[in-house]
């Protein structure tokens, strides 16, 4: 939020005296969306405290666009951004206040001092890169990246305003009513495929800054914001003025093609080649990967070919693999040859109950049946569309796996094999929910990105019926209904089976989170509120069946729910800044509701969690990851392992392990009972093109297989024992 310097007057009714428990102290300046004012907390932190003009405060879809700023701008909060302390989106007047800034925007700085200096302007750029990187990770993307939207701290410069969209910044218009961004800063496909905007976008916005920042204007000039779209389209960028050294980089950060254009990181390592003597470390431990293993080779080399009788859907390919030469190839049988005889080693010993070779993993076929299954991993590849994240969402359902994927609604493979045995395209193509498909008595159900609920025929993927949810901000499943809720809190309930309406209620109120336990058709379904004041959260459980409150227990400090397993809900506690600080349990049976508060022994930023029985297992951002036994009250922590990836998937424990995909598509594998990497298999990231995902999937774990996707669009199996053979 910009430390704008007061231009002029403004009406009185502008003028609120307070915004939540804050005292407003002087206006700082003004924006199209509203007026940032100077203002003190009780524990005397200066903030600066945006509140929503009031002839936009009665416009739902500016609200909604409010509310979406203040949950981009929580996720965000770092070292290169302004932390959000405290808002209020319901509010008359709906508000954020964030950390007060002191110091200039860089249109301020560029302005009054001129460009940037050579190390200046490396330092900047380092710091901007560092600030998408992590903004990215967290799943956002800026599409306003300006040099008014940069404030240059003594410590660095800081990013502000989250993805909000002001009605009188841009003279374009869109047949909707509003361009998302300022022209100048904009990327192509922000003017042509609006809704396909990525990160790319704001590397794009990024190389357009620097170039401001080194010469005083931008890449592309013109008063006309309509001449300029153009020449963002068309034109080459001009870039006389900028360090020679940097206009390579700068030249690739300005394609035309979001394909064509450097990752942040990519920025961050180009910035420190050209200046030595820059202090920042703009590269994040990664530990080696293992070098591969024979047996995964052969197994790798040859995967299995369509299903008999008809042909692969062309939605779903299996890895491509380079052409080899003879020598290459009498390798390969070489080690195949010896790979075959360790095979025979391995399985020699391995007897499974029920096994099918056909549909069924080793282990899960039914009882009395004998079968030998040989260690076979494999690896295919899901292509329904060029998005910039392929990364697919699978779940297990009984004999098969279900994947969806952009531009894949789903597809059912074969889990010995990774055989595709139907995949259904998504109409149209576009980039898939970010969730796995959710399995449940032989439908499956997917939701488009588009907000259309759909349950699939496990056997064929045949539609067998839909619903519009787009008007719905939650989906809950729970058992044999699913629960769909307004952002205002009405619950409305539908048959699983038909999809035809079973009640409706009004649960939780405004801002409400829901969880439910997946599988459980008589258990409740919880919602948590969290008070006004943000020092509680009210917790509600609610009957799926009939729709009826069964009990309520308000708990101190802001909580998520995690688990809900034997009468056992399982939160997550954060604190002002979204760091996760403890866990609760709350036991739900019995009247007294006795809860339990384990405390971290470190913070976790975005942290994801997941229970098995008693234990918790955490994973946060920064490559934390830790297990909790909530039944103790000393010494509950059992261990912590920093893994050096700086993004975790949630984790998921099975067969003696604790297992996370990181966000180069590598699959870890963590000694449950010890805390110490056990395995890991190579980095999945294709070309270099699909190397972020805003969201990572959790691994899926069998009793023999483990499941897991990658950025690169691919699904791929290992054995759930003894990973140290990945």
């Amino acid at each position: 939020m910009p430390p704008l310097r007061s231009t002029g007057p403004f009406p009185e009714a502008e003028h609120p005296e307070y915004a939540g428990q804050y005292r407003l102290e002087a206006v700082l300046g003004t924006g199209g969306m509203g007026i940032v004012h100077l203002a003190t907390s009780a524990s005397g932190l200066r903030l600066a405290v945006k509140v929503i003009h009031a002839e936009h405060a009665s416009d739902t879809e500016f609200r909604a666009r409010f509310r979406q700023e203040v949950a981009a701008a929580r996720r965000v909060s770092g070292a290169f951004t302004a932390p959000v302390v405290d808002a209020d989106p319901e509010a008359e007047r709906p508000w954020m206040a964030t950390l007060f800034i002191d110091g200039p925007t860089l249109a301020e700085r560029v302005k009054r001092n001129g460009p940037l200096d050579a190390q200046e302007l490396r330092r900047a750029g380092a710091g901007l890169a560092e600030a998408l990187r992590d903004i990215h990770r967290a799943g956002v993307v800026h599409r306003d990246l300006k040099p008014s939207n940069v404030l240059l701290a003594p410590d660095g410069p800081k990013v502000i305003d989250f993805g909000i969209s002001r009605p009188s910044d841009s003279d374009l218009r869109t047949e909707t009513g509003k361009l998302i961004g300022t022209p100048p800063f904009m990327a192509p496909e922000q003017f042509q495929r609006p809704r396909e905007v990525g990160p790319a976008a704001d590397v794009f916005a990024l190389g357009a800054v620097l170039v401001h920042a080194a010469t005083g204007r931008g890449p592309f000039g013109s008063d006309s914001p309509y001449i300029v779209a153009y020449q963002v389209v068309h034109n080459e960028p001009h870039l006389a003025g900028v360090p020679a050294d940097l206009e390579p980089l700068l030249r690739r950060c300005l394609a035309k093609d979001p394909a064509d254009r450097p990752t942040p990181d990519e920025v961050m390592v180009a910035l420190r080649a050209s200046s030595p003597s820059t202090s920042y470390d703009t590269q994040a431990y990664i530990p080696v990967p293992r070098m591969p293993d024979p047996r995964e080779s052969v197994a790798g080399a040859e995967p299995a070919g369509p299903a008999p009788g008809r042909s692969e859907p062309p939605e779903v390919r299996e890895q491509a693999k380079p052409a080899e030469s003879g020598k290459s190839r009498r390798r390969r049988l070489r080690w195949a040859a010896v790979g075959a005889a360790l095979a025979v080693l391995v399985t020699a010993g391995i007897v499974v109950l029920g096994a099918d070779p056909g549909d069924r993993p080793p282990g899960n076929g039914p009882a009395g049946r004998l079968t030998v299954q040989k260690f076979r991993p494999w690896s295919v590849a899901m292509r329904g569309s060029d998005d910039e994240n392929r990364t697919p969402f699978c779940t297990a359902g009984g004999p098969a796996l279900f994947c969806t994927a952009p531009g894949i609604k789903a597809a059912r493979l074969r889990p010995a094999d990774g055989r595709t045995l139907w995949s259904e395209p998504a109409e149209p193509a576009g980039p898939a929910q970010g969730t796995p498909p959710v399995h449940d008595d032989g439908l499956l159900y997917v939701t488009s990105g588009g907000g259309l609920l759909e349950a699939l025929d496990t056997e064929s993927g045949k539609v067998l019926w839909d619903l519009d949810v787009s008007a719905y901000a939650t989906v809950r499943h729970a058992g044999d209904v699913i629960l769909l809720v307004t952002d205002g809190g009405l619950v409305r309930a539908v048959d699983a089976g038909t999809g035809k309406e079973r009640w409706s209620r009004r649960h939780g109120g405004p801002g409400a989170q829901w969880f439910s336990a997946p599988g459980d058709a008589k258990g409740p379904v919880v919602a948590v509120t969290l008070s006004r004041d943000g020092t509680s959260t009210l917790v509600r459980a609610v009957d799926p069946v009939r729709g009826g409150e069964q009990w309520q227990k308000r708990l101190p400090g802001v909580l998520t729910p995690v688990g809900l397993t034997d009468g056992t809900l399982t939160l997550l506690v954060s604190d002002k800044n979204g760091f996760t600080n403890a866990v609760v349990r709350l036991e739900t049976g019995g009247g007294e509701r006795a809860v339990r508060r384990i405390p971290l022994s470190a913070p976790v930023d975005q942290a994801q969690a997941t229970v098995a029985g008693d234990i918790v297992h955490i994973s946060g951002f920064g490559g934390s990851l830790l297990a909790l036994d909530t039944t103790r009250t000393k010494n509950a922590q059992l261990w912590r392992l920093e893994t050096g990836v700086t993004y975790l998937s949630p984790p998921t424990a099975g067969g003696g392990s604790v297992f996370v995909s990181a966000g180069d598509g590598r699959l870890l594998a963590v000694d449950a009972r010890r805390g110490s990497l056990v395995g890991q298999t190579r980095p999945r990231m294709d070309d270099g093109r699909h190397t972020f995902a805003s969201t990572l999937a959790a691994p899926v774990v069998t009793a023999a297989w483990v499941y897991a996707t990658a950025p690169d669009g691919s699904v791929f199996a290992v054995r759930t024992a003894d990973p140290a053979r990945w």
